[in-house]
């Protein structure tokens, strides 16, 4: 005759060791490899530049944005978050969008030598013109009607730091170009 389970043996829940074991090798392991990984990321918090910063432009952290990057050693050179002060930075060479922002591309003051002069556009722009790019200032002086002086460089490597469109209803139909010019050559070109 079969022999009945008591009542007690039928409700019980009996853990093997091997498994309670098994469980906190995995767990163990799992925190090992996490521990591993955390103390191996070398990734630094560096600003990006959100669109062409040119010389002499003001900046604060508004104006870009972070990224996570492994840079090792030269994660110095790059201006990390938290390096913009409350005042903000002057921009000192062109930093294109998208492009990490080197700390030797600002400055506490504005020291770039460089002056903002808006020139208009008499006729249209070639389109891959934009902020950043660098362009030479042409003269001719008018000698008589419809006759020039030969054509000579007033600036050579001007800097663009915007297009500006005409806006309004009286808008002339031009494009202008701020330009970035060393302060010598501001005279001459006005």
């Amino acid at each position: 005759m079969a022999r009945r389970q008591e009542r007690g043996e039928r409700g019980s829940l009996r853990l093997d060791p091997r498994l309670i074991i098994g469980m906190v090798l995995i767990a163990g392991s799992t925190l090992g490899v996490w521990a591993l990984i955390s103390g191996l990321d070398d990734a630094a918090e560096v600003y990006v530049a959100r669109e062409t910063l040119t010389p002499g432009t003001r900046i604060d952290a508004g104006d870009l944005t972070s990224e996570s990057v492994r840079l090792g050693a030269s994660a110095s050179q790059y201006l990390a978050l938290g390096d913009v002060p409350e005042g903000g930075l002057v921009v000192t060479r062109t930093v294109q969008a998208g492009e990490l922002v080197p700390g030797s591309a600002v400055d506490d003051a504005d020291r770039t030598g460089l002056a903002t002069i808006v020139v208009p556009s008499s006729g249209p722009l070639p389109t891959e013109l934009a902020a950043g790019s660098s362009v030479d200032v042409w003269t001719a002086r008018q000698l008589e009607r419809g006759a020039f002086e030969p054509p000579a460089v007033l600036v050579s490597g001007a800097e663009i730091a915007g297009l500006v469109e005409s806006e309004g209803m009286v808008a002339d139909e031009g494009v202008s170009v701020e330009l970035l010019i060393p302060r010598e050559k501001v005279a001459a070109l006005l």
